[in-house]
Protein backbone atom coordinates (compact mmCIF):
# COMPACT_ATOMS: atom_id res chain seq x y z
CA UNK A 1 0.00 0.00 0.00
CA UNK A 2 1.44 3.35 -0.80
CA UNK A 3 0.66 6.74 0.46
CA UNK A 4 -2.38 7.96 -2.12
CA UNK A 5 -3.87 4.12 -1.20
CA UNK A 6 -3.43 4.48 2.67
CA UNK A 7 -5.69 8.37 2.28
CA UNK A 8 -8.17 6.66 0.04
CA UNK A 9 -8.62 3.28 2.03
CA UNK A 10 -7.95 4.41 5.56
CA UNK A 11 -7.62 8.06 6.64
CA UNK A 12 -10.08 9.23 3.72
CA UNK A 13 -12.95 7.28 5.34
CA UNK A 14 -12.24 9.06 9.10
CA UNK A 15 -13.56 12.44 10.50
CA UNK A 16 -11.50 14.84 10.41
CA UNK A 17 -11.25 17.97 12.93
CA UNK A 18 -11.97 21.47 11.54
CA UNK A 19 -8.92 23.25 10.83
CA UNK A 20 -6.21 25.11 9.02
CA UNK A 21 -3.80 22.36 8.35
CA UNK A 22 -0.76 24.58 7.12
CA UNK A 23 2.23 26.00 8.72
CA UNK A 24 2.39 29.36 10.62
CA UNK A 25 3.52 30.96 7.32
CA UNK A 26 0.77 29.37 5.16
CA UNK A 27 2.67 26.25 3.81
CA UNK A 28 0.29 23.68 2.95
CA UNK A 29 1.14 20.47 5.04
CA UNK A 30 0.40 17.02 4.40
CA UNK A 31 -1.63 14.12 6.64
CA UNK A 32 1.72 11.79 6.43
CA UNK A 33 4.91 11.85 5.50
CA UNK A 34 6.80 8.57 3.86
CA UNK A 35 9.64 7.46 1.79
CA UNK A 36 7.71 8.23 -0.74
CA UNK A 37 8.08 11.97 -0.01
CA UNK A 38 12.08 12.27 0.22
CA UNK A 39 12.85 9.31 -2.70
CA UNK A 40 15.66 12.02 -3.97
CA UNK A 41 17.59 12.38 -0.71
CA UNK A 42 20.75 11.79 -1.62
CA UNK A 43 23.01 11.38 2.17
CA UNK A 44 26.01 12.28 1.19
CA UNK A 45 24.94 15.20 -1.06
CA UNK A 46 22.06 16.35 0.63
CA UNK A 47 22.89 15.86 4.48
CA UNK A 48 26.10 14.81 5.22
CA UNK A 49 27.80 14.31 8.97
CA UNK A 50 28.31 16.91 11.26
CA UNK A 51 30.65 19.29 10.51
CA UNK A 52 31.11 18.10 6.55
CA UNK A 53 29.89 19.51 3.84
CA UNK A 54 26.90 20.51 3.41
CA UNK A 55 26.21 20.83 7.29
CA UNK A 56 23.15 20.24 6.89
CA UNK A 57 23.65 18.13 10.13
CA UNK A 58 25.35 21.13 12.06
CA UNK A 59 29.07 23.00 11.53
CA UNK A 60 30.44 21.05 14.57
CA UNK A 61 31.64 17.27 14.47
CA UNK A 62 30.47 17.02 17.83
CA UNK A 63 27.48 20.03 18.51
CA UNK A 64 26.17 19.88 21.74
CA UNK A 65 27.77 16.68 22.90
CA UNK A 66 31.04 18.83 22.45
CA UNK A 67 30.13 22.45 24.28
CA UNK A 68 26.60 24.03 24.63
CA UNK A 69 25.48 26.73 22.59
CA UNK A 70 26.14 30.01 23.99
CA UNK A 71 23.27 31.60 26.24
CA UNK A 72 23.28 35.47 25.38
CA UNK A 73 20.21 37.28 27.03
CA UNK A 74 20.30 40.49 25.36
CA UNK A 75 20.10 43.21 27.68
CA UNK A 76 20.47 47.10 27.88
CA UNK A 77 18.33 49.54 29.98
CA UNK A 78 18.75 53.46 30.76
CA UNK A 79 22.47 54.80 31.57
CA UNK A 80 25.61 51.99 31.26
CA UNK A 81 25.60 51.72 35.46
CA UNK A 82 22.52 50.55 35.43
CA UNK A 83 23.40 47.91 32.64
CA UNK A 84 26.65 47.16 33.66
CA UNK A 85 24.84 46.20 36.92
CA UNK A 86 21.94 43.46 34.77
CA UNK A 87 25.56 42.31 33.10
CA UNK A 88 26.85 40.94 35.93
CA UNK A 89 22.97 39.47 37.37
CA UNK A 90 23.34 37.72 34.38
CA UNK A 91 26.75 36.49 34.69
CA UNK A 92 26.32 35.41 38.21
CA UNK A 93 23.09 33.23 37.46
CA UNK A 94 25.36 31.30 34.38
CA UNK A 95 24.83 33.44 31.20
CA UNK A 96 27.76 32.66 29.17
CA UNK A 97 28.08 35.97 26.58
CA UNK A 98 26.81 39.12 26.27
CA UNK A 99 24.76 40.80 24.30
CA UNK A 100 24.20 44.80 24.05
CA UNK A 101 20.94 46.32 22.99
CA UNK A 102 21.42 50.22 22.54
CA UNK A 103 18.74 52.69 22.94
CA UNK A 104 16.97 54.56 19.84
CA UNK A 105 19.30 57.83 19.89
CA UNK A 106 22.18 55.76 19.64
CA UNK A 107 20.91 53.28 17.25
CA UNK A 108 19.53 56.29 15.59
CA UNK A 109 23.07 57.72 15.78
CA UNK A 110 22.18 60.71 18.07
CA UNK A 111 24.00 61.87 21.33
CA UNK A 112 21.57 61.79 24.40
CA UNK A 113 21.86 66.30 24.30
CA UNK A 114 19.96 66.03 20.59
CA UNK A 115 16.76 67.62 20.36
CA UNK A 116 15.62 64.08 18.54
CA UNK A 117 16.49 62.08 21.90
CA UNK A 118 13.95 63.81 23.86
CA UNK A 119 12.16 61.08 25.80
CA UNK A 120 13.98 58.32 24.72
CA UNK A 121 17.44 58.24 26.20
CA UNK A 122 17.49 54.58 28.13
CA UNK A 123 14.31 53.93 27.10
CA UNK A 124 14.48 50.81 25.29
CA UNK A 125 17.75 49.93 25.51
CA UNK A 126 21.49 51.39 26.81
CA UNK A 127 22.30 55.18 26.29
CA UNK A 128 26.29 54.78 24.78
CA UNK A 129 26.95 58.74 23.49
CA UNK A 130 30.98 57.86 23.86
CA UNK A 131 34.00 55.88 24.86
CA UNK A 132 33.41 57.24 28.35
CA UNK A 133 30.02 55.23 28.27
CA UNK A 134 31.32 52.38 26.88
CA UNK A 135 34.06 51.90 29.59
CA UNK A 136 31.36 52.04 32.22
CA UNK A 137 29.51 49.54 30.46
CA UNK A 138 31.92 46.74 30.27
CA UNK A 139 33.54 47.88 34.00
CA UNK A 140 34.48 45.01 36.08
CA UNK A 141 33.97 42.54 33.05
CA UNK A 142 37.05 41.36 31.24
CA UNK A 143 36.67 41.55 27.76
CA UNK A 144 39.23 38.96 26.50
CA UNK A 145 37.65 36.41 28.54
CA UNK A 146 33.92 36.55 27.63
CA UNK A 147 32.24 37.25 23.70
CA UNK A 148 30.11 40.17 23.49
CA UNK A 149 27.31 40.80 20.54
CA UNK A 150 26.21 44.34 19.81
CA UNK A 151 23.03 45.44 18.25
CA UNK A 152 23.69 48.10 15.99
CA UNK A 153 23.92 48.62 12.59
CA UNK A 154 24.10 52.42 11.01
CA UNK A 155 26.60 53.03 13.59
CA UNK A 156 28.40 49.77 14.12
CA UNK A 157 31.35 50.83 12.77
CA UNK A 158 31.93 53.80 16.13
CA UNK A 159 30.24 51.44 18.76
CA UNK A 160 32.84 48.79 17.65
CA UNK A 161 35.44 51.44 18.12
CA UNK A 162 33.75 52.46 21.57
CA UNK A 163 34.49 48.61 22.36
CA UNK A 164 38.26 48.25 21.14
CA UNK A 165 39.38 51.13 22.79
CA UNK A 166 37.74 49.75 26.31
CA UNK A 167 39.93 46.41 25.48
CA UNK A 168 42.75 48.59 25.22
CA UNK A 169 42.45 50.48 28.29
CA UNK A 170 41.69 46.81 29.61
CA UNK A 171 45.13 45.62 28.53
CA UNK A 172 43.65 43.14 26.10
CA UNK A 173 44.85 42.34 22.72
CA UNK A 174 42.41 42.84 19.93
CA UNK A 175 43.44 39.28 18.75
CA UNK A 176 41.87 37.89 21.70
CA UNK A 177 38.49 39.30 21.48
CA UNK A 178 35.49 37.25 20.29
CA UNK A 179 32.05 38.91 19.26
CA UNK A 180 29.96 40.27 17.14
CA UNK A 181 28.59 43.53 15.67
CA UNK A 182 25.42 43.20 13.93
CA UNK A 183 26.15 45.70 11.10
CA UNK A 184 23.62 44.55 8.75
CA UNK A 185 21.82 47.67 7.04
CA UNK A 186 20.66 45.91 3.76
CA UNK A 187 18.01 44.93 6.36
CA UNK A 188 17.52 48.28 7.93
CA UNK A 189 16.28 49.06 4.22
CA UNK A 190 13.89 45.95 3.72
CA UNK A 191 13.11 45.83 7.84
CA UNK A 192 13.97 47.35 10.64
CA UNK A 193 14.04 51.28 9.23
CA UNK A 194 16.99 52.16 11.79
CA UNK A 195 19.26 53.00 8.52
CA UNK A 196 21.40 56.83 8.27
CA UNK A 197 23.34 56.78 5.34
CA UNK A 198 22.44 55.74 1.85
CA UNK A 199 23.21 52.43 0.99
CA UNK A 200 26.14 53.00 -0.83
CA UNK A 201 28.14 54.25 1.65
CA UNK A 202 26.75 52.16 3.76
CA UNK A 203 28.47 49.28 2.01
CA UNK A 204 31.74 51.00 2.02
CA UNK A 205 32.07 50.96 5.75
CA UNK A 206 31.00 47.02 6.19
CA UNK A 207 33.77 46.40 3.19
CA UNK A 208 35.86 48.67 5.52
CA UNK A 209 35.23 47.01 8.70
CA UNK A 210 35.24 43.70 6.86
CA UNK A 211 39.04 44.66 5.76
CA UNK A 212 40.21 45.84 9.14
CA UNK A 213 39.08 43.25 10.78
CA UNK A 214 40.41 40.27 9.39
CA UNK A 215 43.74 42.03 9.78
CA UNK A 216 43.64 43.45 12.94
CA UNK A 217 40.08 41.66 15.40
CA UNK A 218 40.81 37.69 13.61
CA UNK A 219 38.20 36.40 16.39
CA UNK A 220 35.43 39.10 15.44
CA UNK A 221 32.34 38.30 13.57
CA UNK A 222 32.11 41.47 11.17
CA UNK A 223 28.38 41.10 10.20
CA UNK A 224 25.61 39.40 11.60
CA UNK A 225 22.98 38.98 8.64
CA UNK A 226 20.18 39.01 10.37
CA UNK A 227 16.52 37.65 9.29
CA UNK A 228 15.06 38.35 13.00
CA UNK A 229 13.83 41.73 12.24
CA UNK A 230 12.89 40.33 8.90
CA UNK A 231 10.52 37.98 10.32
CA UNK A 232 9.58 40.61 13.13
CA UNK A 233 7.85 42.96 10.51
CA UNK A 234 5.68 40.30 9.38
CA UNK A 235 7.53 37.64 6.83
CA UNK A 236 7.06 34.28 6.57
CA UNK A 237 9.95 31.67 7.27
CA UNK A 238 10.36 30.99 3.80
CA UNK A 239 11.33 34.72 3.15
CA UNK A 240 13.14 35.28 6.23
CA UNK A 241 15.26 32.47 5.08
CA UNK A 242 15.46 34.28 1.72
CA UNK A 243 16.00 37.94 2.17
CA UNK A 244 19.01 37.28 4.73
CA UNK A 245 20.67 34.58 2.56
CA UNK A 246 20.14 36.98 -0.31
CA UNK A 247 21.60 40.20 2.17
CA UNK A 248 24.57 37.69 2.94
CA UNK A 249 25.36 36.74 -0.74
CA UNK A 250 25.47 40.73 -1.37
CA UNK A 251 27.71 41.52 1.29
CA UNK A 252 29.97 38.74 -0.16
CA UNK A 253 30.02 40.34 -3.87
CA UNK A 254 30.51 43.66 -1.85
CA UNK A 255 33.73 41.88 -0.05
CA UNK A 256 34.86 40.49 -3.38
CA UNK A 257 34.40 43.85 -5.33
CA UNK A 258 36.52 45.58 -2.36
CA UNK A 259 39.45 43.48 -3.56
CA UNK A 260 38.71 40.96 -0.65
CA UNK A 261 39.98 37.12 -1.04
CA UNK A 262 36.00 35.73 -0.23
CA UNK A 263 38.35 33.43 2.46
CA UNK A 264 39.28 36.70 3.74
CA UNK A 265 36.62 37.65 5.31
CA UNK A 266 33.99 34.78 4.74
CA UNK A 267 34.97 32.42 7.78
CA UNK A 268 33.75 36.02 9.82
CA UNK A 269 30.12 36.44 8.87
CA UNK A 270 27.40 35.05 11.07
CA UNK A 271 24.11 35.12 10.88
CA UNK A 272 20.77 35.57 13.14
CA UNK A 273 17.49 34.38 12.71
CA UNK A 274 13.98 33.88 14.40
CA UNK A 275 12.70 31.15 16.07
CA UNK A 276 8.89 31.87 15.79
CA UNK A 277 6.05 29.08 16.95
CA UNK A 278 6.10 26.64 14.31
CA UNK A 279 8.17 24.04 15.34
CA UNK A 280 8.84 21.71 12.77
CA UNK A 281 8.86 24.75 9.61
CA UNK A 282 11.77 26.55 12.11
CA UNK A 283 14.02 23.65 12.25
CA UNK A 284 13.40 23.18 8.80
CA UNK A 285 14.92 26.64 8.19
CA UNK A 286 17.74 26.55 10.08
CA UNK A 287 19.27 23.25 7.86
CA UNK A 288 17.66 24.72 4.69
CA UNK A 289 19.67 27.79 5.75
CA UNK A 290 22.99 25.39 6.32
CA UNK A 291 23.01 23.87 3.08
CA UNK A 292 22.51 26.80 0.89
CA UNK A 293 25.02 28.74 2.31
CA UNK A 294 27.44 25.88 2.03
CA UNK A 295 26.24 25.22 -1.68
CA UNK A 296 26.45 28.84 -3.13
CA UNK A 297 30.08 29.54 -1.47
CA UNK A 298 31.19 26.91 -2.88
CA UNK A 299 29.69 26.80 -6.51
CA UNK A 300 29.27 30.30 -6.93
CA UNK A 301 32.00 32.16 -4.79
CA UNK A 302 34.77 29.88 -5.04
CA UNK A 303 35.40 29.41 -1.47
CA UNK A 304 37.90 26.91 -0.22
CA UNK A 305 38.11 27.78 3.21
CA UNK A 306 35.26 25.21 5.28
CA UNK A 307 35.22 27.67 7.28
CA UNK A 308 33.49 30.10 4.61
CA UNK A 309 30.72 27.63 3.61
CA UNK A 310 29.87 27.22 7.48
CA UNK A 311 26.76 29.26 8.77
CA UNK A 312 26.82 30.33 11.95
CA UNK A 313 24.10 31.58 13.49
CA UNK A 314 22.34 33.34 16.48
CA UNK A 315 18.89 32.75 17.34
CA UNK A 316 16.48 34.66 19.37
CA UNK A 317 13.06 33.11 19.87
CA UNK A 318 10.32 35.42 18.04
CA UNK A 319 9.21 39.13 20.03
CA UNK A 320 6.19 39.06 17.97
CA UNK A 321 5.18 35.74 19.14
CA UNK A 322 4.72 37.02 22.90
CA UNK A 323 1.51 38.38 23.92
CA UNK A 324 0.33 41.34 26.27
CA UNK A 325 -2.56 39.18 26.98
CA UNK A 326 -2.03 36.52 30.07
CA UNK A 327 2.01 36.72 29.22
CA UNK A 328 2.50 34.16 31.94
CA UNK A 329 1.94 31.76 28.45
CA UNK A 330 4.96 33.33 26.73
CA UNK A 331 6.89 31.58 29.41
CA UNK A 332 5.80 28.23 27.28
CA UNK A 333 5.87 29.71 23.75
CA UNK A 334 9.56 30.43 24.32
CA UNK A 335 10.59 27.25 25.58
CA UNK A 336 9.08 26.08 21.97
CA UNK A 337 10.64 28.32 20.24
CA UNK A 338 14.44 27.85 21.86
CA UNK A 339 13.64 24.19 21.85
CA UNK A 340 13.46 24.04 17.66
CA UNK A 341 16.83 26.43 17.60
CA UNK A 342 18.40 24.04 19.30
CA UNK A 343 16.72 20.97 17.56
CA UNK A 344 18.31 23.06 14.11
CA UNK A 345 21.66 23.39 15.34
CA UNK A 346 22.18 27.46 17.02
CA UNK A 347 25.47 28.54 18.19
CA UNK A 348 24.02 31.02 20.48
CA UNK A 349 20.76 31.54 21.76
CA UNK A 350 18.50 34.38 23.43
CA UNK A 351 15.00 33.83 25.00
CA UNK A 352 12.79 36.44 25.68
CA UNK A 353 11.05 37.60 29.01
CA UNK A 354 7.36 37.00 29.44
CA UNK A 355 7.15 40.91 30.06
CA UNK A 356 9.05 41.86 26.91
CA UNK A 357 5.30 42.73 25.17
CA UNK A 358 4.83 45.10 27.61
CA UNK A 359 8.12 46.23 29.10
CA UNK A 360 11.96 45.64 29.24
CA UNK A 361 12.00 42.60 30.83
CA UNK A 362 12.65 42.63 35.13
CA UNK A 363 14.93 40.69 36.77
CA UNK A 364 12.60 37.83 37.45
CA UNK A 365 11.30 37.73 34.06
CA UNK A 366 14.68 37.20 32.57
CA UNK A 367 16.10 35.12 35.19
CA UNK A 368 12.98 32.17 34.22
CA UNK A 369 14.23 33.09 29.98
CA UNK A 370 17.60 31.92 30.90
CA UNK A 371 16.82 28.96 33.22
CA UNK A 372 14.04 27.86 30.41
CA UNK A 373 18.05 27.42 28.39
CA UNK A 374 19.15 26.34 30.91
CA UNK A 375 16.27 23.19 31.43
CA UNK A 376 16.23 22.63 27.86
CA UNK A 377 20.08 21.86 28.07
CA UNK A 378 20.72 20.04 31.06
CA UNK A 379 17.40 18.54 31.75
CA UNK A 380 15.61 17.61 28.51
CA UNK A 381 17.90 14.80 26.55
CA UNK A 382 17.75 16.86 23.39
CA UNK A 383 21.91 17.73 23.31
CA UNK A 384 22.95 13.70 24.13
CA UNK A 385 22.98 13.43 20.46
CA UNK A 386 23.41 15.54 17.33
CA UNK A 387 20.48 16.57 14.97
CA UNK A 388 18.13 13.77 16.25
CA UNK A 389 15.50 14.60 13.53
CA UNK A 390 17.68 14.09 10.53
CA UNK A 391 16.04 11.35 8.51
CA UNK A 392 12.39 12.58 9.95
CA UNK A 393 10.36 12.19 6.04
CA UNK A 394 8.56 15.50 7.61
CA UNK A 395 11.17 17.37 8.42
CA UNK A 396 13.67 16.31 5.40
CA UNK A 397 10.57 17.21 3.03
CA UNK A 398 9.97 20.37 4.61
CA UNK A 399 13.70 21.25 4.28
CA UNK A 400 14.22 20.30 0.98
CA UNK A 401 10.78 22.29 -0.13
CA UNK A 402 12.69 25.44 1.86
CA UNK A 403 15.76 25.44 -0.53
CA UNK A 404 13.64 24.74 -3.30
CA UNK A 405 11.57 27.74 -2.63
CA UNK A 406 14.22 30.05 -1.25
CA UNK A 407 16.19 29.47 -4.81
CA UNK A 408 12.72 30.71 -6.61
CA UNK A 409 13.19 33.86 -4.30
CA UNK A 410 17.11 34.04 -5.88
CA UNK A 411 16.42 34.13 -8.76
CA UNK A 412 13.49 36.89 -8.51
CA UNK A 413 15.88 38.82 -6.89
CA UNK A 414 18.53 38.57 -9.41
CA UNK A 415 15.93 39.31 -11.97
CA UNK A 416 15.47 42.75 -10.04
CA UNK A 417 18.46 43.64 -10.48
CA UNK A 418 20.37 42.10 -7.45
CA UNK A 419 19.47 43.19 -3.47
CA UNK A 420 19.91 46.91 -3.48
CA UNK A 421 18.23 47.39 -6.73
CA UNK A 422 15.44 45.32 -5.14
CA UNK A 423 15.37 47.58 -2.12
CA UNK A 424 15.11 50.66 -4.38
CA UNK A 425 12.15 49.00 -6.28
CA UNK A 426 10.47 48.09 -2.78
CA UNK A 427 10.08 44.25 -3.93
CA UNK A 428 11.26 42.85 0.01
CA UNK A 429 9.04 45.66 1.32
CA UNK A 430 5.71 44.60 -0.63
CA UNK A 431 6.63 40.70 0.06
CA UNK A 432 7.15 41.30 3.94
CA UNK A 433 3.50 43.77 4.16
CA UNK A 434 1.50 41.08 2.01
CA UNK A 435 2.72 38.64 4.22
CA UNK A 436 1.85 39.87 7.52
CA UNK A 437 -1.48 41.52 6.01
CA UNK A 438 -2.67 37.38 5.42
CA UNK A 439 -1.23 36.20 8.81
CA UNK A 440 -3.36 38.97 10.79
CA UNK A 441 -6.42 38.12 8.48
CA UNK A 442 -5.92 34.71 9.53
CA UNK A 443 -6.53 35.63 13.44
CA UNK A 444 -9.12 38.21 12.69
CA UNK A 445 -11.37 35.32 11.32
CA UNK A 446 -10.18 32.91 13.69
CA UNK A 447 -8.41 30.55 11.11
CA UNK A 448 -5.16 30.48 13.30
CA UNK A 449 -5.68 30.43 17.15
CA UNK A 450 -3.93 32.57 19.60
CA UNK A 451 -4.06 31.77 22.81
CA UNK A 452 -5.55 34.35 25.13
CA UNK A 453 -5.89 36.70 21.82
CA UNK A 454 -8.63 35.41 19.57
CA UNK A 455 -9.83 32.38 21.67
CA UNK A 456 -9.30 31.04 25.78
CA UNK A 457 -9.97 34.92 26.38
CA UNK A 458 -9.61 35.95 30.10
CA UNK A 459 -13.06 38.49 30.76
CA UNK A 460 -12.08 41.54 32.06
CA UNK A 461 -8.45 40.31 32.15
CA UNK A 462 -6.23 42.85 34.46
CA UNK A 463 -2.74 42.39 34.78
CA UNK A 464 -0.80 40.93 37.60
CA UNK A 465 2.84 41.19 37.09
CA UNK A 466 5.43 43.61 37.86
CA UNK A 467 6.84 45.63 35.34
CA UNK A 468 10.61 47.43 34.43
CA UNK A 469 10.36 51.02 34.33
CA UNK A 470 12.90 53.34 33.71
CA UNK A 471 13.40 56.31 35.88
CA UNK A 472 12.95 59.90 34.05
CA UNK A 473 15.97 60.97 35.20
CA UNK A 474 18.01 58.53 33.46
CA UNK A 475 18.12 61.04 30.72
CA UNK A 476 18.88 63.79 32.89
CA UNK A 477 21.92 62.51 34.35
CA UNK A 478 23.40 60.92 30.99
CA UNK A 479 22.95 64.47 29.35
CA UNK A 480 25.12 65.58 32.59
CA UNK A 481 27.73 63.11 32.03
CA UNK A 482 28.09 63.68 28.17
CA UNK A 483 28.14 67.82 29.40
CA UNK A 484 30.80 66.76 31.84
CA UNK A 485 32.52 64.86 29.42
CA UNK A 486 32.53 67.77 26.67
CA UNK A 487 34.07 69.93 28.99
CA UNK A 488 36.68 67.73 30.20
CA UNK A 489 38.20 66.93 27.18
CA UNK A 490 40.67 67.71 24.28
CA UNK A 491 38.61 69.76 22.36
CA UNK A 492 41.99 70.22 19.85
CA UNK A 493 42.36 66.74 19.66
CA UNK A 494 38.90 65.74 19.02
CA UNK A 495 38.18 68.55 16.31
CA UNK A 496 41.76 67.33 14.25
CA UNK A 497 39.99 63.57 14.69
CA UNK A 498 37.06 64.58 13.35
CA UNK A 499 38.98 66.48 10.23
CA UNK A 500 40.91 63.55 9.58
CA UNK A 501 37.85 61.48 9.54
CA UNK A 502 35.81 63.89 7.12
CA UNK A 503 39.07 63.86 4.73
CA UNK A 504 39.10 59.91 4.94
CA UNK A 505 35.63 59.76 4.04
CA UNK A 506 36.27 61.82 1.10
CA UNK A 507 39.04 59.95 -0.13
CA UNK A 508 39.42 56.17 -0.13
CA UNK A 509 40.85 55.46 3.04
CA UNK A 510 39.88 52.43 5.64
CA UNK A 511 37.17 54.37 7.59
CA UNK A 512 37.84 52.08 11.15
CA UNK A 513 40.88 53.32 11.90
CA UNK A 514 40.21 56.92 12.04
CA UNK A 515 37.01 56.55 13.68
CA UNK A 516 39.36 54.50 16.13
CA UNK A 517 41.24 58.16 16.38
CA UNK A 518 38.05 59.91 17.15
CA UNK A 519 36.94 57.50 19.80
CA UNK A 520 40.14 57.34 21.64
CA UNK A 521 39.80 61.53 21.66
CA UNK A 522 36.38 60.96 23.07
CA UNK A 523 34.30 62.51 20.30
CA UNK A 524 30.99 61.20 20.90
CA UNK A 525 28.96 59.43 18.69
CA UNK A 526 26.91 61.79 17.20
CA UNK A 527 29.87 63.94 16.30
CA UNK A 528 30.98 61.23 14.13
CA UNK A 529 27.80 60.81 12.24
CA UNK A 530 27.41 64.21 11.50
CA UNK A 531 30.66 64.62 10.20
CA UNK A 532 30.31 61.17 7.90
CA UNK A 533 26.58 63.06 7.01
CA UNK A 534 28.83 65.46 5.59
CA UNK A 535 29.89 63.65 2.67
CA UNK A 536 27.59 60.56 2.62
CA UNK A 537 24.31 62.37 3.34
CA UNK A 538 21.22 61.02 4.67
CA UNK A 539 19.03 58.38 3.04
CA UNK A 540 15.09 58.64 2.41
CA UNK A 541 12.83 56.35 1.83
CA UNK A 542 10.95 56.00 -1.40
CA UNK A 543 7.26 55.41 0.13
CA UNK A 544 5.23 52.74 -1.43
CA UNK A 545 1.19 52.77 -1.04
Amino acid sequence: MNKEEWKREKYGKQEIRQNNFTTISGKEIDSLYTPEDIADLDYERDLGYPGEYPYTRGIHPTMYRGRIWTMRQFAGFGTAVETNQRYKFLLDRGQTGLSVAFDMPTIMGYDSDHPRAQGEVGVCGVAIDSLKDMEVLFDGIPLKDITTSMTINGPAAILLAFYLCVAEKQGASWRELGGTIQNDILKEYIAQKSWIFPPRPSMRLITDIMAFCSREVPRWNTISISGYHIREAGSTAVQELAFTLADGFAYVEAGIEAGLDVDEFAPRLSFFFNSHMDFFEEIAKFRAARRIWARHMREKYGARDPRSCMLRFHTQTAGCSLTAQQPENNIVRTAFEALSAVLGGTQSLHTNSMDESLALPTEKAVEIALRTQQIIAYESGVTNTIDPLAGSYFVEKLTNEMEEEAERYFQRIDELGGVLAAIDQGFFQREIADAAFRYQMELEKKERILVGVNEYIRPNERLEIPLLKVDPEVEKRQKERLSALRRERDIRKVEESLRNLEEGARGDANLVPLIIACARAYATEGEIIETLKKVFGEYRETPLF
